[in-house]
């Protein structure tokens, strides 16, 4: 079995690490009460704040400045992935609950291959044999773990894990292969993004990019927190059905 490669330590001094930690700690509670928001009530946020800690201090253990990002952008991602993990192991979803989820994103599929366009919550309702309420109740429930993966964008992961830095465009960078690799990524998911309804673009486009909350979203669009929760699980669905139709050609 070979062995895990470990990526390497910088070398940051100790009062150097802890400026890291006090600087970015709020990262870490901002982005535990998002995801905790619409899970059950027997996740303790506390504990999501814990894993988050550990995906900090392993940001700052891993980061490398001279990739060209900023460290709270990589720090973000570091604790995200941390927090996912964590859920991930207490396997909180249902097998029953995970299932209905790949059947929502082979619906949304067969839809769009169908009609060319976005799939309407009706369609799709239709090709499950659901009514929309009950298509609403399963998209608000699996929000929170509504997350674009490597593999789902056609990138395949090292054995122990692709680090995220390999992903962020390096203006140094001298291996041709792996800047054309992330320029057709890039590329592949503007596409995607461009084709989705105007309401979900706004709500990727506030949540990733300018880290509102779900509460937040709901003010801006004047529309609930819960619609604004489904319709972002819904864009995650749809998204990953694209991706992954893009990734097998």
């Amino acid at each position: 079995m070979a062995k895990k490669k470990t990526p390497p330590k910088n070398n940051l001094s100790k009062p150097e690490r802890d400026r890291l930690v006090i600087e970015n700690v709020h990262l870490v509670k901002i982005i535990a009460y998002q995801v905790a928001v619409n899970l059950p009530p027997h996740i303790d946020v506390n504990d999501l704040m814990s894993s988050g800690t550990i995906g900090l201090l392993e940001a700052i253990d891993r980061f490398d400045e001279s990739k060209g990002v900023q460290f709270n952008t990589y720090a973000s991602i570091r604790v995200r992935g941390a927090i996912m993990d964590e859920l991930r192991s207490m396997d909180w979803m249902t097998r029953s609950m995970r299932d209905k989820s790949n059947q929502l994103e082979r619906a949304y599929d067969q839809v769009e291959r169908d009609t060319g366009r976005p799939a309407e919550i009706e369609e799709v309702a239709t090709v499950l044999d659901m009514s929309t309420d009950e298509i609403n109740t399963i998209l608000s429930e699996v929000c929170s773990l509504s997350v674009l993966s490597f593999e789902d964008m056609g990138l395949k992961q090292y054995d122990d894990g692709m680090n995220i830095l390999e992903c962020i465009k390096d203006p140094s960078a001298k291996d041709p292969l792996l800047v054309a690799k992330i320029n057709e990524l890039k590329r592949r998911v503007a596409e995607v993004i461009e084709t989705l309804p105007e309401k979900e673009k706004i709500i990727i486009s506030l949540y990733y990019f300018d880290e509102l909350t779900l509460k937040e979203i709901g003010k801006v669009l004047d529309i609930t927190e819960s619609r604004v929760c489904q319709l972002h699980s819904q864009t995650m669905h749809r998204l990953k059905a694209r991706l992954k139709r893009y990734a097998s050609v």
